[in-house]
Parts: structure tokens; sequence; C-alpha cells
């Protein structure tokens, strides 16, 4: 029997999933976590009326998606003020991350990002063929000046930027960033995840053309929204350049609950505000645990904490597994100098509590270790 044979790209990629899920650890723990609060999802979920609406469109689970989510897209148009042929529905961003490189990376293209970064976009670069090129971080900030002189000195194709930043939740005023547009190498564009743009400083977001075909921008219903599960992101820019993507998407990627959820949440605007406060107090509170633990809480334009543990990898890491083994799923960022710290996300009061009882032994055995 003769086993088929991966194309020699496929086979020199491992396989991997970019991130370990919090359900991969709680199979080989043989225990289910206590606080969730690891993946930057939001703990608060969605609104009422959004799982009224799932309710509701249950019923309706045998009948595949409207293929070019017609509705979805008007209100999204209508929102940011474009017409509706500039905005792509997908499964999240991180599927719009993979059409978009597919559309315009080849084999051998270059493309920049941060050492850091988003891993997903990482993953679909070298699934097309792609080289990646990272460029360090600078004071817990993406280094725009050093992703533009790698883009120029690489010829890249492609630079991919999230402005508020995961995993730091640090952000660039919208100045800065229309800067970096503004001074793009010749035949570059910019791939702009602003996936956690309602929890955006005021000044944070740029405002830009539509008619600029180098960018496009990226955004979810996984975060502010409450709504991960249900994988529902977008992508809009100029209007050309956003057909694109219907040459290559999966046209019935998007099924009819997530799409009726998506709608109910746009047309919900209270529910957003209470939880840019829920998020605020949350975000707080986590800073004032780190600060009572020794540690340093970051300024963060996200829905999550970064805290710097004031030390190396090795202790954040240690910190890390001292809070799994209390039940408590948080994460880390992967590369210097983002690894000495650890990640909380915003969640309910009961989930801050078990962080904050967890923390000091985590320390302490953290500690122990070193």
């Amino acid at each position: 029997m003769t086993r088929p044979v991966e194309t020699p790209l496929v086979q020199t990629l491992p396989a991997t999933v970019p991130f370990v899920g919090p359900e991969a650890i709680e199979r080989r723990r043989a225990q289910i976590f206590k606080a969730r609060i690891g993946a930057n999802e939001s703990v608060f979920g969605p609104s009422p009326r959004v799982l009224q609406v799932l309710r509701d469109a249950s019923a309706e689970a045998w009948m595949y998606g409207d293929p070019e989510s017609y509705e979805l897209r008007e209100a999204l148009a209508a929102g940011i003020g474009c017409a509706r042929e500039a905005v792509v529905i997908g499964e999240g961003i991180d599927a719009l991350l993979g059409y978009a490189v597919r559309l315009y990376v080849g084999a051998g293209d270059h493309v920049v990002t941060s050492d850091g970064a988003y891993p997903t976009f990482n993953y679909h670069v070298a699934g097309y063929g792609g080289s990646l090129i990272k460029v360090p971080y600078r004071d817990d900030k993406e280094d725009i000046e050093g992703l533009l002189a790698a883009a120029e000195a690489s010829k890249a194709k492609m630079i991919y930027l999230s402005n508020p930043d995961n995993p730091m939740g640090s952000w660039h005023e919208a100045s800065v960033i229309e800067d970096m547009i503004a001074r793009l190498p010749f035949g570059c564009m910019l791939l702009l995840d602003e996936a956690y743009v309602e929890f955006a400083p005021d000044g944070a977001v740029p405002n830009l053309s539509l008619d600029d075909p180098r960018v496009i921008r990226m955004r979810t219903f996984s975060k502010a929204y409450g709504m991960a599960g249900l994988r529902v992101g977008y992508a809009y820019g100029e209007g050309q350049v956003i057909r694109g993507f219907e040459k290559i998407r999966n046209h019935f990627g998007m099924n009819r609950l997530s799409q009726a959820a998506a709608l109910a949440a746009i047309n919900d605007p209270a529910w957003l505000d209470d939880i840019r406060r829920l998020v605020a107090a949350s975000c707080s509170r986590i800073g004032q645990i780190a600060r009572d633990n020794g540690f340093s809480p970051l300024p963060s334009a996200t829905n999550f904490v970064t805290m710097d543990c004031g030390a190396d990898a090795g202790f954040a890491r240690a910190v890390l597994q001292a809070l799994e083994d209390r039940d408590v799923f948080v994460r880390m960022p992967f590369a210097a100098p983002g690894n000495r710290c650890i990640r909380i996300t915003a969640a309910p009061d009961g989930e801050i509590d078990r962080f904050a009882e967890a923390l000091p032994g985590a320390i302490k055995a953290a500690k122990a270790i070193g």
C-alpha cells in the first residue's frame, strides 16, 4: 500500500497547533480549570440579545449560511462608512489572515512581522512558502521603524502589525500608524490587525482612506463582543483588493448562526458599552493584584493585562505552571523581551478572585524552583 506523498513544502512544516488550547491542558491534567483567563476571550460572554438570536436561529441550522453574508456586510459597511463591496467576512481574523497571505505571498516572498506577535500569521506565511522576517519589540511595543527598515531591506511584500497589540497590550497613536502607511516601501502592503480596537483609547485608531490599496484592516467579534466560539471576523479596505478575497475564500465557511449572532451584536451597542466598563474595571483590579505581589502591570489597550514578573522567562514560565497547578489558566508571551511576563484576561470577579488567591502561592513555588 502506497502512502500519498505530501508536497515538498508541506513536508517541511511541523504538524503543530499555533496555540495549545486550554482544553488540551485540561485533558492532560484530567482536571478542569477553575479560572480560564488566558485566551483573551470575553469571559463576560455575548449580549443577552445575541443569546436569544442564537436560540431562535438554531432551528435554521439545517441551512447553509448566506455565502455573501449580505446583511452582515451591509450593517458593517454602514458603521464603517463604506460600500458593502469593501467588506469581507471570514472565520475569524485567523482565516482572513490566511486568505490575505494566499492572495499576495508566493514561495520565497519576504514578509515582515514582530518577533513574538500573533503566531497564527506566521503559520500561514510558512504554509504558503513565504520567508518570514521578525523584528524584536522595542519598549514593549512593536517597533515601527524596525518593521519599515526590514521591509525596505528585504523588499517585503507584506508587513503584519496589530494595534492595539497582542501579547503586550501596548498601542501606537493613530498618527504613528498613518505615518507608517505613508512610508511603506514600494510594493509592500500592511495587514493591520485591529482585534482589540473596541478597547483602544482615544487617538489610537487611525482615520485611513479606503482608496489606499496597500492597507487591509481586520477586526473580529471574538473579543469585545464575546463570540470567540462562533468565529466571525471581517476585513475591509479598497474595493478591488477586498474583491480579491472572493477568488479564494471559503464561501460557505460562515455558518448561519454566526451570521445572525454577529448582526445582533452590532445592533446592541449598549452591551458593548457595558463590556468596555467591565473590562476597564477588571483590568484595573488585575493591575492592583500584580502590584500587590511585586509584579509590574504594563499599560493595556486590550481586554487583558500583561504583567512583568521582574525576572527572566524561566521564572515567568514557572509562575504560569504553578498557576496551572492551582487550576488557573493564563498565558505568557513566547519571545523575548515579552517572555519575562504573564498575561491575564479581564473576567468577572469570581475568576479574578481565584487568580488573586492563587498568585502568591504560585510566586512562592516559582521562587523555590529557581
